[in-house]
């Protein structure tokens, strides 16, 4: 029989992956909303789609059902807006969206790096959190500046991702070959 393994110690092994950090958005009875969310994953370029993953016990997870909902990809200088979503009301956060007379369609978050535009695909439960994909039909690089970037999450705490350098770049050759064999395994 194994062991039961302690949330603690999942959380602090899992922590050492490091991510992006970004806000879900989304409109609830006309009303901005938002989740600060670091789970979000590319799912499938063909059809497009996107995952985030809520906590069963966010608001955001019982008012994302059914709902168009955007992923804003912060920049290193958002941090108060993540705070801010996350539960941890900032001051400094007065109106962060940029508004449009979009009805239904979510909000987007002004400065941020990027955003996705995802229309509700499938729901999934997943332990104590739900995983939401959704079918991206909308996107925009806002801050193109090469400058500029990503707010991280790395061992429980925002960190800068400070270069933008590659270590390693594919060749046209691998990439093709790669495309191909969309099966590969070891």
């Amino acid at each position: 029989m194994m062991t039961r393994i302690s949330p603690l110690e999942l959380r602090r092994v899992f922590g050492k992956f490091a991510t992006g950090v970004t806000v879900v958005t989304y409109r609830a009875d006309g009303v901005p909303r938002g989740a600060t969310v670091n789970s979000f994953t590319s799912v499938s370029l063909d059809p497009p789609l996107a995952l985030v993953s809520l906590s069963r016990r966010a608001k955001a997870c019982e008012n994302l059902h059914g709902r168009q909902f955007a992923i804003n990809i912060l920049t290193v200088d958002q941090r108060n807006l993540a705070l801010h979503f996350a539960g941890v009301p900032q001051p400094s956060v007065r109106n962060p969206f940029i508004e449009a007379d979009a009805g239904d369609e979510p909000p987007v978050l002004q400065g941020c790096l990027a955003y996705i535009v995802c229309d509700p695909w499938a729901v999934h439960d997943a332990g104590d959190h739900k995983l939401f994909i959704g079918e991206v039909v909308g996107l925009s690089e806002v801050q193109p500046d090469a400058e500029q970037r990503p707010l991280g999450f790395f061992g429980g705490q925002f960190c800068r991702v400070e270069s933008g350098e590659r270590i390693w770049a594919a060749n046209n050759e691998l990439i093709a070959a790669m495309q191909q064999s969309l099966s590969f395994s070891w």
